[in-house]
């Protein structure tokens, strides 16, 4: 711990340094000039000051509200030294911080004693901080560790619905990277670009209920099949639901709405435009593209720019034009993706 001396005179300085060394054991900084005496601070805060008020330059109240606006000196006990027994003085010196005063001629039995007291508050000051931040710390850990809990969740039940389903870990992975770049192209929270390339991954994990032979089936599906099959998106989102995550919550929000189109004739509930959550717009272009670009038992894979013109031409009746739009003008980095994670 550090002691701030500020007075002009050079035998006030060396009457205090020297009481206060005795009276604590710690070396003294000692300044004639305040302005200096500043400019110290700024480079690291002291943990108790004393300050006459009649100074050149700055009275002590400057010297006060000054190194009050410094930054780490908020809380710092601050002691005027001063012959002034004016009393408006002394609430304008409170006013802007001091904490005690001390009159000259200097007691010295007094004098250590306040000193004492003070860096004792102060000491106490800095554990309470550094114990708030020891707990805010734990806090962020055990944050930290729950969010990893959410996110191996997340891969866990991928990982298992990609078992089931011909789809493959490069379609989940490519289709979540064309989400964020859709996000990204919004101009949206970096934070949601984060959540939702986490939870894309689930948007068919409904697909864990949905029979083999449907599932599986190497050509078309009939009319009482394809019913089945739709209800993954609402089996997706009730297997998410009534979780506190903000993660599974998105996931849970796209599992039931990734389906839908924008001119309402998409399942399970045929919603149109804006009343389609935007998560669930944005993976409906990234789901349809990727899946046309891939294999399939039943089909074969289109290429890219067949893929593209699919979208283009669908824009506003399957996928919101805002969603598809970005995603066209970002076709050099559609095309990086795609390269980045090959079947």
């Amino acid at each position: 711990m550090t002691i701030l001396i500020v007075d002009d005179n050079k035998t006030n300085l060396l009457l205090l340094s020297s009481l206060a060394e005795s009276a604590t054991g710690m070396a003294c900084a000692c300044f004639e000039d305040p302005v200096d005496a500043l400019y110290a601070c700024e480079e690291g805060a002291p943990d108790l000051v004393l300050v006459d008020y009649r100074m050149p330059n700055l009275s002590g109240n400057d010297f006060i509200r000054l190194f009050r606006q410094t930054k780490g000196c908020a809380d710092i006990p601050i002691v005027m030294v001063t012959t002034e027994n004016d009393r408006e003085l002394r609430q304008e010196a409170f006013t802007l911080g001091a904490t005690e005063f001390l009159a000259k001629p200097i007691d010295s039995i007094e004098f250590r004693l306040r000193v004492r007291n003070l860096l004792a508050l102060r000491q106490a000051q800095v554990l309470l901080a550094d114990r708030a931040k020891l707990l805010q710390h734990e806090v962020e850990k055990a944050t930290e560790a729950t969010v990893q809990r959410e996110r191996e969740l997340i891969v866990r039940l991928s990982k298992a619905a990609e078992f089931r389903d011909p789809e493959t870990g490069a379609h989940i992975n490519r289709m979540a990277h064309y989400s964020k770049l859709i996000a990204e192209k919004l101009g949206l929270p970096v934070e949601f670009q984060r959540l939702l390339l986490e939870a894309a991954p689930m948007h068919d994990v409904g697909k864990l209920a949905t029979p083999d032979y449907i599932l599986l089936k190497p050509g078309r599906l009939d009319d009482d099949e394809m019913v089945i099959m739709r209800r993954h998106a609402e089996i997706g989102a009730q297997i998410l639901s009534g979780s506190e995550s903000s993660l599974i919550q998105l996931a849970e929000e796209i599992a039931g709405t990734h389906h839908e189109k924008f001119d309402g004739s998409g399942y399970p509930k045929g919603l149109a435009g804006e009343a389609i959550p935007l998560a669930g717009r944005i993976v409906a272009v990234a789901d349809v593209f990727d899946a046309l670009t891939s294999e399939r038992p039943y089909k074969r894979a289109w290429t890219m720019n067949d893929a593209r013109q699919f979208v283009r031409e669908h824009i506003g009746t399957h996928f919101c034009p805002l969603c598809g739009n970005v995603f066209l003008d970002a076709w050099d980095e559609v095309l990086t993706i795609r390269s980045h994670f090959p079947d």
